[in-house]
């Protein structure tokens, strides 16, 4: 069974948590809202990125402090979901890069790493198949993964995945068909 998740809020929804974002005696309580409308949401995306519970709550700490500081420069040519996701990858993928550029000489040292994590059952909790499956999608590349996660995990269409990311659809399907094909062989399948 897997976990349909709306991925933008009715548009009446963003406009009433804007509006309380607009006046500066809603504020606060417009990005108290805000958090906790998405906080548990942009969680998930990141600790699946980042597999360590500690480095994930830092990283949402982190884009919620910048949607704060941002929030002026918030264009509306998307949903707040989408604009918080963007900035959620990519404090994901800084800190995925800078923890490389700190610890390790090598994309494979950050992928041992991060698979003694998964072996840890302080860090992980799911059954062997899924650290099976877990590992597995450590093995591919960056932009692969999050593809991944994002159809997979997320169930986001190709066009909410361009809007989030800036990529053409046509690049996100050729992305997820190989993160597949890499998958099956990685978990020899077929």
């Amino acid at each position: 069974m897997t976990l349909k998740i709306e991925v933008v809020l009715p548009k009446e929804d963003d406009k009433r948590l804007l509006n309380l974002l607009a006046q500066e005696k809603t504020k606060n309580y417009g990005f108290e809202l805000l958090v906790k409308t998405y906080q548990e949401r942009i969680y998930s995306i990141v600790r699946r990125m980042v597999i360590r519970h500690e480095d994930a709550n830092d990283i949402v700490q982190d884009v919620f402090v910048k949607v704060w500081q941002n929030l002026d420069n918030f264009r509306q040519e998307s949903s707040l979901y989408t604009w918080i996701y963007r900035i959620a990858v990519n404090e994901s993928l800084r800190h995925l890069k800078s923890r490389k550029v700190k610890i390790f000489s090598s994309d494979v040292d950050v992928q041992k790493h991060l698979e003694q994590l998964i072996d840890n059952p302080l860090h992980f909790n799911g059954d062997q198949l899924e650290a099976k499956l877990q590992k597995a999608i450590l093995k591919l590349p960056p932009k692969q993964r999050l593809v991944f996660n994002m159809k997979y995990y997320e169930d986001l269409t190709y066009e909410q995945m361009s809007a989030i990311l800036g990529t053409s659809v046509g690049a996100l399907k050729a992305s997820y068909h190989l993160a597949i094909k890499k998958l099956e062989h990685y978990l020899d399948i077929y």
